[in-house]
Order: C-alpha cells, then sequence, then structure tokens
C-alpha cells in the first residue's frame, strides 16, 4: 500500500496542471496517494481528484491573514477526510498551522517540516512594509515548527544550518525539483546575437528586484544593445512597468511563462540574474544552469551552494546596484565570457538536476523515514 501524504504549502497551482507540474506529481503519485492543500490564482479551479486549493481573498489586502487564519480547520478537515500517514509541510508557519489541527482533529499524524528558506525573511522582505510588525510573532514561532515537527527536510546548506542551530537534525538535505524534460533533456544552444539578461521571480524586495531596476539604467547607458527579459508578480510590479516605459527598447516585463516557455527564454539570455538577498536553494538559477546559461547572483544564503564566483557565474552584493551593474556589464560586453561561465554552469546543473522520478524517490524516501520513527 502506498502511504498517504497530505502536501500543505502556500504555493498557488493553477488546475488543470500542465508541463513540469504535471511532470512533477504524477511521479510523486506513483510513489505515495497526495492530497494537496494550497491556494489557486484567480477565477482558476480549486478542486480535482489531489487539490484542495483556495482563491485569493477580497479584500486583497487580507489574503494572507485570512489565509493563515483558516489554514487549521482546513489541514484539520483533511485529517478527518483524508487520514494521510503522514504530512509534508512547506514552511514554518504554516507547519504550526499544522501542529494546531493536529490537535483540533484529534490524530498523530507525522509531520515533516520543508524547510525551503529562511523564515526570518518573511515579514522582512516579502510584501508590504506592515508585515515588519509581525517579525517578533515570525521568529517566535519558528522554534515551534522546528522542534515540534516529526521530521525536518532542508534544501540547503543555509537551511541546514538554521535548523541545526535551534537543534535539530534534518532527516534529509536534497533540492527542489528542476524539471530535467524542459531543462536538462536538450543541449544548450549557442548565445543569441544580441546581448540578453533575464530575471525570473516574484517581484519583492528579497529577490533584489529594487537593486536590479536600479541597476538597469546605468547598464543601458554602457550598453545600449542590452536587453533585460523580466518575468514574474509581485508588490514591486510598478518597478518592472515603469522600467518598461523608460526603456521599452532594453526591457521587456512578463507577468508569468510556463516552465518551457521560461526555458525558451533562457535560451535567448546571455546571463540570468537573480541577485536575491535571501535564498533557501535557487531552483530558477539551477534551472538556468541546465540551460548553460550564466548566473549573476547575490552572494546570501543559498545561491553561493550553487554559484562559484568566477567558474559558472558571478556574485555581488544584493543591496549594491553599482556592483551589480558593473557585473552586468561585464557579462553582456563580452560574448567569450559569458560562454565559458554558461559550460560550467551546465555541469553544475546536470549535477542538481532530478528527474521526476528521482524526485519522487526521495519524497518517499523521507516519508517513510518518518514514519518509521
Amino acid at each position: 500500500m502506498k502511504p498517504r501524504v497530505l502536501f500543505v504549502s502556500r504555493e498557488r497551482f493553477r488546475l488543470p496542471l500542465e508541463g513540469a507540474q504535471k511532470r512533477k506529481w504524477d511521479a510523486v503519485a506513483a510513489v505515495v496517494e497526495p492530497r494537496v492543500l494550497a491556494a489557486a490564482p484567480e477565477g482558476l479551479p480549486t478542486r480535482d481528484e489531489r487539490f484542495r486549493l483556495v482563491g485569493p481573498a477580497r479584500p486583497r489586502l487580507l489574503d494572507g491573514a485570512l489565509y493563515y487564519a483558516l489554514l487549521p480547520f482546513r489541514i484539520a478537515r483533511e485529517l478527518r477526510a483524508f487520514r494521510p500517514d503522514a504530512a509534508l509541510v512547506q514552511g514554518v508557519h504554516e507547519t504550526v498551522a499544522f501542529l494546531a489541527a493536529r490537535t483540533l482533529a484529534g490524530v498523530r499524524t507525522k509531520v515533516i517540516l520543508d524547510v525551503q528558506g529562511d523564515w526570518h525573511e518573511a515579514t522582512r522582505l516579502y510584501g508590504s512594509p506592515l508585515r515588519r510588525l509581525l517579525n517578533p510573532l515570525n521568529d517566535a514561532l519558528a522554534p515551534l515548527a522546528v522542534r515540534g515537527a516529526d521530521a525536518v527536510r532542508t534544501v540547503s546548506t543555509q537551511t541546514t544550518g538554521l535548523v541545526r542551530a535551534l537543534g535539530v537534525e534534518p532527516a534529509a538535505v536534497f533540492p527542489s525539483y528542476v524539471d530535467a524534460h524542459a531543462f536538462l533533456e536538450r543541449e544548450p544552444v549557442p548565445l543569441p546575437e544580441r546581448p540578453r539578461a533575464l530575471f525570473v521571480g516574484v517581484l519583492e524586495r528579497y529577490k533584489a528586484f529594487d537593486t536590479l531596476a536600479a541597476a538597469w539604467p546605468a547598464v543601458v547607458e554602457r550598453v545600449p544593445r542590452a536587453l533585460l527579459q523580466v518575468v514574474g508578480e509581485g508588490t514591486l510590479e510598478p518597478r518592472a512597468r515603469a522600467l518598461a516605459e523608460l526603456y521599452p527598447a532594453q526591457v521587456v516585463w512578463t507577468p508569468r511563462l510556463g516552465a518551457e516557455a521560461v526555458a525558451a527564454a533562457m535560451d535567448e539570455a546571455w546571463v540570468f540574474c537573480l541577485p536575491s538577498r535571501s535564498e533557501g536553494l535557487p531552483r530558477v538559477a539551477l534551472e538556468a544552469a541546465c540551460r548553460g546559461r550564466a548566473i549573476l547572483g547575490g552572494n546570501r544564503a543559498g545561491i553561493p551552494d550553487v554559484v562559484v564566483d568566477g567558474e559558472n557565474g558571478l556574485l555581488v552584493d544584493p543591496d549594491d546596484a553599482a556592483a551589480l551593474a558593473d557585473a552586468l556589464v561585464r557579462l553582456l560586453s563580452d560574448r567569450a565570457l559569458a560562454e565559458r561561465l554558461g559550460r560550467a554552469a551546465r555541469v553544475t546543473g546536470e549535477e542538481w538536476g532530478l528527474t521526476p522520478e528521482q524526485y519522487a524517490a526521495k519524497v518517499h524516501s523521507l516519508v517513510q523515514e518518518s514514519l518509521a520513527r
């Protein structure tokens, strides 16, 4: 019998699943019986045989607060109805909600905390500045989640260090899923004729998109042919829109793309730019590495796990717009350098990449280990 596993996260899923997400969850469903509690974009389906999602709340300002306020009750309902053997819960806040739900439901389902990044930054570098008022509560909840979980999974040196600092040893350390079909299956293509930088991620301060927006005018001045493609949504969307309006020939902004379209955008770039202030493990940077593209990353958190400065990319201070501009100019004006770093990045991508089946096997092993405790 396959173990029943409840997956809980704040991630927004677009049903019906397609491409990379479908391959991932089909592989997971081959080794466990999954039920997924998460969120959905506005106007899209919220339910199928595996997924139980909620759309955005109105007014949108209350969306996050209502999501977490109701989450313990949603989890408790699934614990009674689905009767999972274990739960894999992404994030410390979600895990605290699970611990409360477990008490509400009167069950002892094993919970595995999935630590994808630094929980300290959830209220400091994401969303409205008003979230910073929650810093004390945010910092107090993390130890409860880490120590209250039956097992913990981490993704990088940084996330492992955070957990160990609280006296807990991770049960497993492995990277997030990188879709091999979209990013590794094909050989890298040559760099295009026009120098292009690509940013893919949420438009939030923790991704240092504000630093990139401040740096780009200096890049345009020094490399007029350069193009910046931005893919993402978030509270810094006005910065992306303003940049595209100010430099219509040098900036393209797209709110979202599917995995295959992102891979195609990487093929059109010389460098993938991810100057984040905080990353557990930069999955999207690994995807760009799989496509043989140099990585320009922030020298913080989990990015140096993947990017070796001068070997497969460059590292900069994510708060230094001038340094970021200099690094972009260096890569976008030196094709040979971008090609050399990109070749080494491809090797990195092959080392870190997981097929859907490999990822599912690691999840299954983690669940089995937690059930044996």
